[in-house]
């Protein structure tokens, strides 16, 4: 399975970015920064919001974006509808980087919240994303105890934070719910065979209790696929590859933030 691939990987490298760049000082160099935005705030906005993703390459696809450039992305999601901006951090598995996310934090001229999606296992993560400008944060279900995940969204919260609780299947949600979370992400992907069911979402969308904002990730490509969702109360759609490859992407966020305010 890809994602046992990606966790061996990221515990393997934990140990050489802690011996480079040691724990103290990552928290030294968020300790200026601005106040988080409120990302679950801006979710809760009516209709259902997009979060747009700065992705250049994924396991499966390879890369979906010659003309990789994460400011101007970022760019043109902020100006077109986007409510929220996720930016993939991962190196050797999807060409992403922290750097992109601190270029878009420092480049980006709107007050537009910066999710930080990557493999998150450690706690020095969670202060590399707030040293690095994240709003917010993504954490896995599927890759983390319930006491690793207990941990980390404490320290996320203690940042002024939010989590994006990611979660594939029911007893996953179950392990979730009693944490609390303020923001729910529900994968259609499966992670055995990265086949993508969007009814998926509806079925475990009905467990979320009232108040905690819901996210659908993975396979929304079109504006009928953002009105379903609607349907089944999500509350916004996390949307990569379907921008990235569009030939058009101003339209293409323009068409899918318009169909979750229709």
């Amino acid at each position: 399975m890809i994602l046992d691939a990606i966790m061996t990987h990221k515990r393997r490298d934990m140990a050489e970015r802690r011996e480079a760049v040691p724990l103290d000082h990552v928290i030294a160099m968020g300790r200026d920064r601005p106040a988080p935005l409120d990302f679950a705030g801006a979710l809760r906005r009516e209709g259902v919001g997009l979060i747009a993703e700065v992705k250049r390459a994924s396991p499966s696809k390879g890369i979906l974006c010659d003309d990789f450039n994460p400011l101007g992305l970022a760019r043109t999601y902020a100006s077109n509808g986007a409510v929220a901006i996720s930016v993939l951090t991962d190196i050797p598995f999807f060409l992403g980087s922290l750097d992109d996310l601190i270029l878009i934090w420092h480049g980006l001229d709107a007050d537009i919240p910066l999710l930080r999606k990557d493999f998150i296992f450690d706690a020095y993560q969670v202060h590399e994303a707030y040293a690095f400008g994240a709003d917010a944060l993504l954490l896995i279900a599927a890759v983390l105890s319930n006491e690793s995940l207990k941990e980390l969204l404490s320290l996320t919260r203690e940042l002024a934070m939010t989590a994006l609780v990611e979660v594939h299947n029911r007893e996953e949600l179950e392990r979730v719910l009693p944490l609390e979370p303020s923001v729910v992400g529900i994968n259609s992907r499966d992670l055995h065979d990265f086949t993508v069911d969007l009814d998926s979402f509806g079925r475990l969308r009905s467990l979320v209790p009232d108040g905690v904002v819901t996210v659908a990730e993975s396979g929304v490509r079109t504006a009928e696929d953002v009105r379903r969702l609607a349907a089944v109360r999500a509350d916004a759609v996390l949307v990569g590859q379907a921008l990235v490859t569009a030939e058009d992407r101003a339209t293409k966020v323009r068409e899918l933030a318009g169909a979750g305010s229709a």
